[in-house]
C-alpha cells in the first residue's frame, strides 16, 4: 500500500477535475467558433436584405472571430499547467517534508481570464 495513498488519490481527483474543466473550455470555444461561422454564412446568404445582413455581420464582428480560439487555447493552457502542478504535488507528497500551498495564483488567474472571456462573449451576443 502507498504510504499517503489518500493524499495521492485526492491529488489525482483534483487533476482530473482540472482536465475536465479544460476540456469543457475547449469544447465551449469550439462551439463559439462554429457559431461565428454559422453567423457569417447566414450573413452571406441573406445578401438581398441589407439591414439583416448588416446586423448579422455586426454580430460576428472582430471579437467573435478570436473569442473561440482564445477559449480553446485557454483550455489547453489549463491542462498543461495543471499537469505540471499534478506532478509537482505528487513529488511534494512523496518527499515527506511539510510544504506551504502558495500556488493558488494560477487558479485565480485562470478563473478571472475565463470569466472575462465568457462575459465578453455574452456581451457581444447580447449587444450585437
Amino acid at each position: 500500500m502507498i504510504r499517503t495513498y489518500s493524499d495521492h488519490a485526492a491529488n489525482e481527483r483534483t487533476f482530473l477535475a482540472w482536465v475536465r474543466m479544460g476540456l469543457a473550455v475547449i469544447a465551449f470555444g469550439f462551439v463559439v467558433e462554429k457559431f461565428n461561422l454559422f453567423i457569417q454564412s447566414m450573413a452571406l446568404s441573406t445578401s438581398s436584405d441589407a439591414a439583416q445582413r448588416l446586423q448579422l455581420e455586426r454580430l460576428s464582428g472582430p471579437l467573435g472571430r478570436y473569442e473561440g480560439l482564445a477559449l480553446m487555447l485557454l483550455g489547453l493552457v489549463v491542462i498543461v499547467v495543471q499537469t505540471v502542478r499534478f506532478a509537482r504535488t505528487g513529488q511534494a507528497l512523496d518527499d515527506g517534508e511539510p510544504h506551504t500551498n502558495s500556488d493558488i495564483r494560477s487558479e485565480l488567474i485562470f478563473s478571472v481570464v475565463l470569466v472575462l472571456l465568457v462575459t465578453a462573449f455574452v456581451a457581444h451576443v447580447m449587444l450585437g
